[in-house]
């Protein structure tokens, strides 16, 4: 492994830890809201900063032409996103890589709380 990909590493594995305490729990087939509200409660448990529906502008020219919400930020250095669906696609990894691009944040997480959970590890460096 390369040094960025220990980049917040401590970070990630507490979320992944909380997203397999959820899925465990819960096990598949409720929105992605209800994901998000249960990985946010066991986040919170374990003493991290965390943000709910957290706003991400889109700038273009020095403009904002968009704005994105990323399920959660956590510590201020890692966006979740999450998802409940058959299978992750490479549309999703592209949709966190592109809140990663319009942020200082290098550290994402998509996780699938689908008919198996799926985690994704993606960093941007900047």
């Amino acid at each position: 492994m390369t040094d960025s990909q220990y980049i917040h590493s401590e970070i990630t594995e507490k979320i992944i830890k909380a997203s397999y305490e959820v899925y465990n729990k819960l096990g598949s087939g409720f929105l992605e809201k209800v994901y998000e509200n249960a990985l946010f409660i066991i986040l919170k448990k374990f003493n991290l900063l965390v943000y709910q529906q957290y706003p991400i502008n889109i700038n273009f020219e020095e403009q904002i032409i968009g704005e994105y919400i990323a399920d959660l930020l956590v510590e201020d250095k890692v966006i979740v996103e999450i998802k409940a669906i058959q299978e992750l696609a490479l549309i999703h990894e592209a949709q966190l890589i592109n809140y990663l691009k319009a942020t200082k944040i290098e550290v994402g997480l998509l996780i699938n709380f689908g008919p198996k959970i799926q985690i994704k590890r993606k960093i941007f460096n900047k």
